[in-house]
């Protein structure tokens, strides 16, 4: 703790006091499955303790170009699916401008075959997916994040998939893991605790 005199008042700045944070957060990435390009987009929402420990929810869907034949009579078909679940983020130089964390998200999601064509807006889960199974999946990885003001921080980051076995008709892929890497934005407020407080000072006359 330390004092700072400034005119009629002193500000003292207790380093012990707990921050608490609370935040939306949007990303994307870019990965493969079973070799294949595919593209990530996330949405996550989470509090976070003492710029130390994040704890939340993250829902990602994703999109491969896999070109299966035998998926569809006219047309080859591609993966698509989602996931979602628990996430976890210990923060590591939280008071720095620049932080090092390791996320992991422990959830599970569908994953199904579509028709090789593009979406419309008449899309129908029930209809336009060939066949869909449910994935566990365990995704730990490495981020930087970059503090650019007390409501806003960008994420830059690698993740590795570990998904339960998949089985879908034709058997060609079998499970969705894989890295991925991409970008991300976060909007909230990361320090709602006041680390500052004034006091008065009494002038005798």
């Amino acid at each position: 703790m330390y004092g700072q005199d400034d005119g009629d008042y002193i500000e003292f700045n207790d380093r012990r006091n707990i921050v608490h944070g609370v935040y939306m957060g949007f990303s994307g990435s870019y990965g493969k499955i079973d070799g294949i390009d595919a593209a990530f987009g996330s949405f996550k929402i989470a509090y976070v303790a003492n710029r130390q420990l994040e704890i939340g929810f993250v829902a990602t869907g994703f999109y491969a170009d896999q070109n299966l034949p035998n998926v569809f009579q006219n047309n080859k078909g591609d993966l698509i699916g989602g996931y979602g679940g628990l996430h976890l983020e210990p923060i590591f130089f939280g008071q720095k401008k620049i932080n090092l964390s390791f996320p992991i998200l422990l959830g599970s999601g569908i994953v199904g075959y579509i028709e090789d064509t593009d979406f419309d807006e008449d899309f129908d889960f029930d209809e336009d997916i060939e066949d869909w199974d449910v994935a566990f999946v365990i995704e730990p990885g490495i981020s930087l994040l970059y503090n650019i003001s007390r409501y806003a921080q960008l994420e830059l980051g690698v993740k590795y998939r570990f998904s339960s076995e998949i089985r879908l008709e034709p058997e060609s892929i079998t499970d969705i893991n894989g890295f991925s890497a991409g970008f991300g934005f976060k909007l909230g407020v990361f320090n709602l605790g006041k680390n500052r407080y004034k006091k008065n000072i009494n002038h005798e006359d």
